[in-house]
C-alpha cells in the first residue's frame, strides 16, 4: 500500500521558517516525481512546487519562487519543502503528492498524502 504522510507543519510568525517533510512509501520512490500542494479554506487547491525524479529539475509557483525551496532526499524516501520568510497568505494545508512526471496540475499526481496544517500569523 502506497503512503505519504506529510509533517513538519504547524503556527509560525511572518517572515519565519519552516520545514515540511514527506515521507513515501510503498512504491519506488526514486521513479517518481514529487510536489506539493496548498490549499486554504475556501480556496482552490492551488500548485506550491515540484521535482522530478532525479532532484535534477524543480519547478515553484510564482507566489512561492524565491522563498520556498524543494528537494528530495531518495536515500530516505523523502521530499521537503523548505518555506521562508513565510506571509500570512502562506496559510493553508499542505500536501505532497508523487506522480510519473512533474506537473503543476494536480490532477497529474497517483498519490497524496492527508495533509499538515501551516499557519502563519501576522
Amino acid at each position: 500500500q502506497v503512503q505519504l504522510v506529510e509533517s513538519g507543519g504547524g503556527l509560525v510568525q511572518a517572515g519565519g521558517s519552516l520545514r515540511l517533510s514527506c515521507a513515501v512509501s510503498g512504491l519506488t520512490f526514486s521513479s517518481y516525481a514529487m510536489g506539493w500542494f496548498r490549499q486554504a479554506p475556501g480556496k482552490e487547491r492551488e500548485f506550491a512546487a515540484s521535482i522530478n525524479f532525479s532532484g535534477r529539475s524543480t519547478f515553484y509557483a510564482d507566489s512561492v519562487k524565491g522563498r520556498f525551496t524543494i528537494y528530495r532526499d531518495n536515500a530516505k524516501n523523502t521530499v521537503y519543502l523548505q518555506m521562508n520568510r513565510l506571509k500570512s497568505e502562506d496559510t493553508a494545508a499542505y500536501y505532497c503528492a508523487a506522480g510519473s512526471r512533474t506537473s503543476m496540475r494536480a490532477d497529474a499526481y497517483d498519490y497524496w498524502g492527508q495533509g499538515t496544517q501551516v499557519t502563519v500569523s501576522s
